[in-house]
């Protein structure tokens, strides 16, 4: 099966993610090109500098230091980036002109005849003409146990909550955000980890989930699982006193 993945060009977690994924494909799969998105790593298309402003002002100092500190040495480090991944496996960068659900770029896409288009970190919205494209489906990523923990930022969410448990889900992409059927679930117990511990846990499992999904889309074997509106929560970027709330109750970030 031919692969398209759609993702965006950060370098917080999502390299070793990659290279695990590209490592890790049965043979009968090959991922035919990356689409990389302008770096949007908690949601919203911002300016660089209104990105910083944003994570220095909700979560403060010392996590926009670290954050930084990270950013920085993806630079100075290569192969902490996306781009070096890709081009280790011989996987074509895409970066397209205009929006990923423009015509131009619907045809950009078509060009790599993918049977199968997986969003992996990507923060864009697919519309229909686009989900059509594959004749397999769209396959999203999302680390939260669907349908609950919708939205951006799960991880923090289920840690301010003071949830024991979370997860992964892999689903098919509808119109909705989040809302389409789940082919693969996977439980983590969250335990006393730290926002970034459980960051990094979630997206490793998420992959893991991923391939399993692709083996079912594979052998066309697979039995969807309801992600019901009815039992949704949805969660947006927090604000300053969420932070506040998150750090009281003894969560760290680090």
């Amino acid at each position: 099966m031919n692969i398209l993945l759609v993702t965006q060009d950060t370098p917080f977690y999502l390299a070793e993610n990659l290279e695990y994924l590209l490592s890790e494909l049965p043979e009968h799969s090959r991922v035919v090109a990356c689409v990389l998105l302008r770096a949007s790593p908690f949601g919203k298309k911002r300016t660089a500098p209104g990105m910083m402003w944003r994570t220095f002002r909700t979560f403060g100092l010392g996590f926009f230091i670290r954050y930084g500190f990270r950013f920085a040495l993806s630079h100075i480090l290569p192969a902490r980036s996306v781009r070096h991944v890709l081009r280790q496996h011989g996987v074509p960068a895409v970066d397209l002109e205009k929006s990923i659900n423009s015509r131009k770029s619907r045809e950009v896409i078509a060009g790599y005849r993918p049977d199968i288009i997986v969003s992996l970190q990507a923060n864009v919205i697919f519309k229909k003409p686009l989900m059509e494209l594959p004749p397999k489906g769209c396959l999203n990523v999302h680390t939260a146990l669907l349908p609950k923990y919708r939205g951006l930022m799960p991880t923090f969410w289920v840690l301010k909550n003071d949830e024991s448990v979370t997860g992964v889900s892999v689903f098919f992409m509808d119109e909705g955000i989040d809302s389409g059927p789940i082919l693969v679930r996977r439980p983590i117990e969250i335990g006393d980890r730290s926002l970034d511990a459980l960051i990094r846990d979630t997206k490793r499992v998420g992959v893991e989930a991923l391939l399993e999904a692709i083996e079912l889309i594979h052998r066309d074997d697979y039995r969807l699982i309801p992600n019901d509106d009815r039992d949704m929560t949805y969660f947006s970027f927090p604000t300053r006193q969420d932070v506040k709330e998150f750090l009281s109750r003894g969560k760290r970030f680090f």
